[in-house]
């Protein structure tokens, strides 16, 4: 199923962050039906940096390759700013769709950008943005769909967060994302003025500027897709640091090894039986 016909359901969709093939395989066995990879959860993890535009195209499109290498779920992809002006979104248009994209979204934030829940952002114009989309609209050879991102709000204002995000539609765009709603009130509005027009998305950042709300929340509200970007990373980084502090102090997994897989338990989750049987079956000694 592709992602656009998922969206026709009136069940909103979970994507989780995903980070790598390792990420990405236990988020598809969990039950999920889309992902969403995620620009910093990248810096985070092949950087060890903040989401402040370090990350480039190259190393997104290389890690979509690996993901796409181990699921076969529809895959979110941030796209950032288009990495440039109108010819560079076109490119990434068309290496996001060659690794194996579902979905590209491509914010209005000068390039480089910063976190959307950081504070002192800067955009670009409105028509820039807006000939940005038309580049990525010409561009992309397959149903790839354009989510347009606005981080306006916390620049501009609520107002004309709204004005950008509809010349957005205009400009092609299949599903608005407007970032950083600082309480349900915006949330809501949001979807009021667009819901029935394109797909909404909802952005879910633990510690960030809008309020954590639960997809059936976010759902009743018109909203059609609801990501948690970072959360998986959050989530490994205060395991990694727990982990090395057990080691540090205690010379030894053994107090932590209720919370670790053993080497068998971590060969089943990432499939080693399986690979070993189709090795087999082409080894030419069956």
């Amino acid at each position: 199923m592709t992602l656009r016909n998922r969206l026709v359901r009136p069940q909103i969709l979970i994507a989780p962050g995903v980070y790598d093939g390792l990420t990405a395989a236990l988020a598809t066995d969990a039950g999920f039906e889309a992902l969403y990879l995620s620009g910093a959860a990248v810096a985070y993890t092949r950087l060890g940096r903040p989401d402040i535009g370090l990350t480039t195209a190259s190393e997104m499109t290389d890690t979509m390759a690996l993901i796409a290498d181990r699921t076969d779920l529809p895959v979110i992809m941030d796209a950032d700013t288009g990495f440039g002006n109108a010819l560079n979104a076109r490119r990434t248009m068309q290496s996001y769709e060659r690794a194996g994209a579902s979905a590209l979204q491509i914010e209005d934030q000068v390039y480089p950008k910063k976190c959307g829940h950081f504070s002192d952002k800067s955009l670009i114009s409105s028509a820039e943005m807006t000939g940005k989309i038309s580049a990525m609209v010409d561009a992309r050879r397959h149903d790839t769909l354009i989510i347009a991102r606005t981080d306006a709000i916390a620049v501009e204002g609520f107002d004309a967060a709204i004005e950008r995000a509809g010349a957005y539609i205009d400009a092609g765009a299949d599903m608005l994302f407007i970032e950083a709603p600082r309480d349900s009130g915006e949330l809501k509005k949001i979807a009021d003025n667009f819901k029935g027009r394109v797909p909404l998305l909802a952005n879910m950042v633990e510690g960030g500027t809008t309020p954590i709300s639960s997809a059936s929340t976010l759902q009743d509200m018109g909203y059609d897709v609801v990501i948690f970007p970072g959360g998986i990373v959050r989530a490994l980084a205060k395991t990694a640091q727990n982990y090395y502090a057990s080691l540090k102090k205690t010379g030894s997994n053994k107090s932590f090894s209720d919370q670790m897989h053993d080497f068998d338990g971590l060969n089943t989750a990432i499939g080693t039986p399986e690979m070993i049987a189709l090795g087999e079956r082409f080894d030419g000694k069956s």
